[in-house]
């Protein structure tokens, strides 16, 4: 069930040629100079990359941790140092596919970012973006970056409520959006509930009845204008991400212009992507892997491959065969869902030679059947986070590929696993070892340090909060999240949110939620716990259908209750927190 790597592979990789280059004998070797010298060894990313610096760099870090800090930068110029006639993105619009060169990319950038200056966007302003990943989505993030703005990503699927949380947060007044969405034959509201969600302003891109305040797309566009980036300071704001929160508000994270090295160095040793390559991975602005995709697609000189519609049609796989895409990343329960719908069956996929999963822990015979699909290329599991620009753990194609399993911590950094006394160990929680270029310094609505560094048994550990176990054969295997954190459909969302969005459900007193792991592997599975009023008698199936219409009107129709369980009292600790880890027992 695994992949090993043939000579021919190994030899025209990135890798290898990188460890050549440094003179290593093994990747062994490469990983261990990365973490043992990592000035030295961000410094030769920064140079095999091609980062365009607005002025000499300086110094590599300081003595606060602080990656370049004499340096000046504007990360958009180095997502255009292909050549102009280069492909830069290839999409789907109508059934038909359209291609965009870098040099037309550039001047619709050049068009964006004339716009929002027009419209009084300055360095550090916020605009958000609340759309799907469409040629437009992705002009418009260039564009605000490119005046120095920043962007402010809200997925296209939250609710109008959970846009209005993430706009207060940000205290972000101009949204670019779309009217509507168009998903398997339905057209869903977009517009609408950016402007329930009181949105001050909004560039749309669509027909749509706008209000006096808004502005369709082609006005923005309207000056043709050079593409001209504002040089930035290297710690300034590009974006905000969100992910879940401990006080029931989601963690608004900023990425600097620095960060997205970390996504490009990713992209290029771990994922091999190569200058002419063609990278498809269905997401979002509102994900971390959207920004990621851009510049793990752009900096490395290659096109970024766009879908406008569901990627879990026979539609998708056949857009992947005809944009001859070369390196396909997935969600596992995409994976489960091709397998089970036969909606890639028939489709030429040869042009892969790389697939990655990230997201949610994957089915070992899932990612088998999906290595089979290409003719049996590589699944390079890919696990991380939005405050670290990219992953912590992953593979390469210098090495085997185990389905479900990651062979190594991601170059530049390191990882360790502690038992609860804080001891290592081969089963426990993760920590990562820094630093590293795209590890979060800030948080703008929680304290960055309680969050990732209180309570850590050992200076020098980040806590990211997975547990692990490492195989005696070296391969990671992922179990999901030590705390009450959980991740659905590739969405990190927190037990408080969930349990607030169904609080006041009639005849339940409280409820918990927790995530599942399946025997068999694969993502996680929503079950939510119910205690019914005395007296009260509650059906488990009606409940689970009244709670799963407040879950995806209130926060995200993706996350999708697999059961609901009715339980006499909710197990609790001497300070009254729910124990989960009992509620997970019952399952057992």
């Amino acid at each position: 069930m695994w992949w090993t790597p043939q000579p021919d592979v190994i030899e025209a990789s990135n890798l290898k040629r990188f460890v050549d280059e440094r003179g290593f004998a093994d990747y062994t070797e490469l990983h261990k100079w990365s973490i043992d010298h990592r000035p030295a060894f961000w410094e030769a990313v920064v140079d095999r990359l091609g980062i365009v610096f607005a002025n000499g760099r300086g110094p590599t870090i300081d003595s606060d941790g602080r990656w370049f800090p004499q340096a000046r930068l504007n990360i958009v110029d180095s997502c255009f140092t292909a050549p102009r006639d280069a492909t830069a993105v290839i999409h789907r619009r109508d059934g038909q596919l359209h291609e965009v060169s870098f040099g037309d990319l550039a001047d619709l950038v050049g068009r964006a970012a004339a716009g929002f200056v027009a419209l009084g966007i300055v360095p550090g302003d916020r605009v958000a973006i609340a759309m799907p990943m469409t040629l437009e989505a992705v002009v418009a993030y260039l564009g605000v970056a490119a005046c120095g703005g920043v962007v402010v990503s809200i997925a296209d699927s939250f609710a109008a409520d959970e846009i209005a949380t993430r706009l207060r947060i940000t205290g972000t007044e101009l949204v670019v959006t779309s009217n509507a969405i168009h998903r398997s034959g339905k057209v869903l509201p977009m517009y609408d509930k950016v402007v329930a969600a009181s949105a001050r302003r909004a560039v749309v891109v669509g027909e749509a009845d706008l209000r006096p305040s808004d502005l369709s797309w082609e006005e923005l566009c309207a000056t043709e204008a050079p593409l001209s980036s504002v040089p930035l300071h290297s710690d300034a704001h590009l974006n905000i991400l969100f992910s879940s929160g401990t006080t029931g508000d989601p963690k608004a994270i900023p990425w600097t212009h620095l960060t997205p090295i970390k996504s490009a160095m990713d992209g290029h040793f771990h994922h091999d992507i190569r200058a002419g390559d063609v990278v498809a991975w269905p997401t979002n602005l509102g994900w971390m892997m959207g920004p990621w995709l851009i510049f793990a697609s752009l900096i490395n000189d290659a096109a970024l491959a766009l879908y406008d519609d569901a990627p879990n049609t026979a539609g998708f796989a056949k857009f992947v065969e005809e944009a001859g895409v070369s390196m396909l990343g997935v969600v596992p329960s995409l994976v489960a869902s091709w397998r089970t719908t036969g909606a890639a069956d028939g489709v030429d996929w040869s042009a892969i030679r790389v697939f990655s999963s990230t997201g949610e822990a994957s089915n070992a015979d899932d990612m088998a059947w999906l290595m089979a699909r290409a003719g049996n290329k590589p699944v390079i599991e890919y696990c991380g986070g939005t405050e670290i620009g990219g992953g912590y753990i992953t593979g390469s194609v210098m090495q085997r590929s185990v389905p479900g399993a990651f062979s190594t911590p991601t170059l530049g950094l390191d990882v360790v696993i502690l038992d609860e006394r804080g001891q290592p160990t081969d089963s426990g929680e993760l920590f990562i070892v820094g630093p590293s270029i795209g590890l979060s310094v800030e948080l703008l609505n929680e304290d960055h340090h309680e969050v990732y560094f209180a309570g850590v048994p050992r200076p020098g550990l980040r806590r990211h909060g997975d547990h692990m176990e490492r195989s005696p054969d070296g391969y990671y295997h992922a179990h999901g999240r030590i705390d009450d954190t959980m991740n659905l459909g590739g969405i990190k969302v927190s037990s408080a949110e969930i349990e607030r969005a169904l609080a006041g459900v009639d005849g339940v007193v409280e409820v918990a939620a927790i995530a599942e792991s399946p025997s068999s592997g694969g993502p996680s599975r929503l079950v939510i716990f119910a205690v019914a009023e005395p007296g009260v008698a509650l059906d488990a199936d009606d409940l689970r259908v009244e709670m799963q219409v407040r879950i995806g009107a209130q926060l995200n129709p993706l996350f999708r209750i697999a059961d609901v369980a009715l339980i006499d009292a909710l197990p609790r600790t001497a300070s009254a927190k729910v124990m989960r880890r009992q509620l997970r027992a019952l399952r057992e």
